[in-house]
């Protein structure tokens, strides 16, 4: 079956002493777009509210993720389907007595693999507040457990491992054990594809996992976290002063430079028994 995260070019691999022509695999980043289908039978409304660049694959978790974590739907029952309509498009219908309020969330047409916040109408838009934010939490792991944790995602990093190109984002649970990752060209793709297929496999809030990112932690990334109810976010690259300020604010513990048996907490050290 043909992957279509992957694409195959001609290059020049130079080397001090070298010109080769090799055949490298690239991850693939191309638009998608997500439209909304909602109304009654007889007068239904089609709106298209977002352009994200993505890698394809997981396509329905992705727009189902983003319309979780931007507060738009608050279960899986408000989504009647999705549907691709081409290939860079997706509907999302939503059942005749949905409700839709979108002015707190437009965004320009276009949106970048690297910033899912980009395009916001206003600042107060980005803070989305979560259902599951002041949830009583009360999880204890072994900083040891957190060690093993880079390495487990490194094994199971399947389109990364070709194309050394994506971002990852997955789940463990409280002692260690993974239960899924999703990979992407954008961070915040990979997170909302991952808080998606949560969605559809009813596992929300996801209060007893321990989320790994495979880069930095932004802000983006720790609302998100906070909207699907996580509370132990662990990064193997920096935090952001503003990711860490809404760590605080949310409840997360934050964990940043995630390797090599060594990391930093940035907030929620109760939760971790040194």
């Amino acid at each position: 079956m043909e992957n279509v995260s992957i694409v195959s070019k001609q290059v020049k691999k130079i080397s001090f002493d070298s010109v080769l022509e090799i055949e490298d695999q690239l991850a693939v980043e191309d638009p998608l777009e997500i439209q909304l289908e909602y109304g009654a039978s007889d007068t239904r409304i089609r709106k298209s509210i977002s352009v994200t660049m993505r890698t394809p694959g997981n396509d329905e978790e992705l727009a189902a993720g983003f319309l979780f974590t931007e507060g738009i739907i608050k279960n899986s029952n408000e989504v009647k389907s999705i549907k691709h309509a081409g290939e860079n498009r997706v509907v999302v219908a939503f059942a005749e007595n949905k409700k839709i309020s979108l002015e707190k969330t437009e965004r320009n047409f276009y949106t970048t693999s690297s910033c899912g916040v980009c395009g916001k109408a206003s600042i107060d838009a980005i803070k989305t507040v979560s259902v599951y934010k002041n949830q009583v939490n009360n999880i204890l792991i072994k900083a040891a457990l957190l060690y093993s944790l880079h390495d487990s995602l490194r094994i199971r990093q399947e389109i990364f491992d070709h194309t050394g190109g994506l971002h990852a984002s997955a789940l463990f649970d409280n002692n260690g054990n993974f239960i899924t990752l999703r990979e992407d060209v954008g961070r915040h793709n990979a997170l909302d594809k991952l808080i998606g297929a949560s969605l559809f496999n009813d596992q929300l809030p996801l209060n007893n996992s321990i989320l790994l990112l495979s880069g930095r932690a932004s802000f983006e990334l720790i609302q998100k976290a906070c909207m699907a109810g996580i509370k132990i976010v662990s990064a193997i690259g920096a935090p952001s002063s503003l990711a860490v300020e809404l760590a605080k604010e949310c409840g997360i513990t934050l964990i940043g430079f995630l390797r090599n048996e060594r990391f930093n907490i940035y907030s929620g050290e109760q939760r971790i028994r040194l």
